[in-house]
């Protein structure tokens, strides 16, 4: 038996619901899905994540690049199009490592889940 492709997924953290759709999709087709650790930070009491941004996002934004790394493809979850500044970002790096590079956007409409 061949071994399932692997797809890392990149997108937005307002898009939870469709990365859920596009992860049980890909899931379901025999693919190894990865997808973002979280989608808003915890609520640690004592914590002030405000005074750890830039290390956090220093820190996670790095994970996020090893996941890419791991990828036999990345898969972008940009409902409607979007892409933020960080998405952009890790599109370049995946497509520097030649990483083949998917959009949810750019699929048929019954294909991305939608009516």
């Amino acid at each position: 038996m061949e071994d399932a492709k692997v797809v890392t997924l990149c997108g937005s953290t307002r898009f939870e619901a469709a990365f859920a759709e596009v992860n049980q999709r890909l899931t379901m087709e025999g693919s190894v899905v990865i997808s973002l650790g979280m989608f808003r930070l915890p609520d640690l009491p004592g914590h002030d994540w405000a005074a750890d941004s830039s290390e956090l996002k220093e820190r996670l934004g790095a994970v996020h690049f090893q996941k890419i790394r791991m990828a036999d493809e990345v898969y972008i979850v940009d409902p409607g199009g979007y892409l933020g500044e960080s998405t952009r970002r890790e599109i370049a790096y995946a497509e520097s490592l030649g990483k083949p590079v998917r959009y949810l956007s750019r699929e048929s409409p019954a294909r991305a889940g939608e009516p």
